[in-house]
């Protein structure tokens, strides 16, 4: 995965320091999205990223609880700036239409970026590692029902939903994109935007007011 470099030169570093900032994070995605979290080590990043030395990547992180803390924002901006291009147009008041777009847009990114939701469930899985960012567990929550929640929440009260638990309705979406991403590992020839459409029609359905 390609990452910005311009969002690392907004942190003050020099042209170089950025790029090699993002090319270690870039290096550090494709590498637990290729051998999972529990193989990812510095030895594993430096090969794929081409350093001369894992100490580069201790200078521009300190530690794997600094890197992991980067990869984590950089998967969780390039997701939610993918939503919102991808919503455009939709008024924000639109609680059923931006449920769709959520739902649609979701599995689309299954496609676009498979390596970040790889990263997503491998974060997951092993949010209590020691070593890794205390707040993984609760970044990787808000990315899966954390925002939907709240969007299914606001639009119950605004009658826009029927009475639905929005805890119980956004777990339930997140584990339906989840059966979409393993449908989709086993079988690469899945058709992704029917699966969103009917995902979207399906839920459409589920919270509508009555």
């Amino acid at each position: 995965m390609q990452v910005n470099i311009d969002t690392q030169a907004e942190l003050g570093l020099s042209v170089t320091e950025a790029t090699t900032r993002a090319q270690i994070i870039g290096a550090t995605i494709a590498t637990i999205a290729d051998q999972g979290y529990a193989r990812t080590t510095f030895a594993r990043i430096k090969e794929r990223a081409g350093l001369s030395s894992t100490r580069l990547i201790s200078y521009h992180f300190t530690n794997k609880a600094g890197l992991m803390q980067a990869v984590l924002s950089t998967v969780s901006e390039t997701k939610s700036e993918y939503l919102r291009l991808r919503s455009e147009g939709i008024d924000p008041a639109d609680r059923p239409g931006n449920l769709r777009a959520y739902i649609e847009t979701s599995v689309a990114f299954l496609r676009d970026y498979p390596q970040c939701e790889r990263v997503l469930v491998e974060m997951a899985a092993h949010a209590d590692d020691r070593d890794g960012w205390a707040m993984t567990g609760i970044m990787v929550g808000q990315l899966r029902t954390g925002f939907l929640q709240r969007q299914l929440d606001q639009g119950r009260k605004e009658g826009a939903f029927g009475d639905i638990s929005p805890e119980i309705v956004a777990l339930s979406i997140a584990q339906a994109i989840d059966g979409v991403a393993a449908a989709y590992a086993a079988d690469p020839a899945v058709d992704l935007d029917r699966y969103g459409r009917e995902l979207a029609d399906l839920f459409a359905r589920a919270t509508a007011a009555s």
